[in-house]
């Protein structure tokens, strides 16, 4: 063995095994964005937003992967377990305690895929800035009225 090759043998049972995109990868639950189909964020998942979507993704990918995030409850991500063992998908709950993810569930590949556009889009509901707006200046002139 040439020294160059004595010093990453010993530099990787020090250390471990390089990794690319570390940050990626605690991020996408142990893979990477290219390889990302569909992903749910943990307060999406614990509210059941997305499972019709993430349902309709697994049938169009029926050789995808399905990670979920192991630090919520079970009971949040069941609907989406049962979606995948429907259509015949693997799943893995990953509890990475080292990793801080906001996601909570992600369909994936192992090779890339390169889907652009991964999350779910939520329609904003709600009051517009100017309906407020209206709302307080009535209110103040509710208050400033003399009976």
């Amino acid at each position: 063995m040439s020294d160059k090759q004595v010093e990453d043998y010993l530099q990787n049972g020090i250390y471990g095994t390089p990794e690319t995109k570390p940050g990626e990868r605690k991020r996408y639950l142990g893979t990477i964005r290219e390889r990302v189909v569909f992903a749910l964020t943990k307060g999406q998942v614990m509210k059941g937003k997305g499972a019709i979507e993430m349902e309709e993704v697994m049938k169009n990918n029926p050789k995808a992967h399905l990670l979920l995030n192991g630090k919520i409850s079970s009971r949040y991500y069941k609907a989406y377990r049962d979606s995948a063992l429907k259509h015949g998908l693997e799943y893995t709950v990953i509890n990475n305690r080292e990793a801080n993810s906001d996601l909570g569930a992600v369909l994936t590949y192992e090779h890339a895929v390169d889907v652009e556009e991964i999350f779910l889009q939520e329609e904003v509901t709600g009051t517009s800035p100017e309906v407020k707006g209206n709302m307080v200046k009535r209110f103040l002139n509710f208050l400033r009225r003399k009976p």
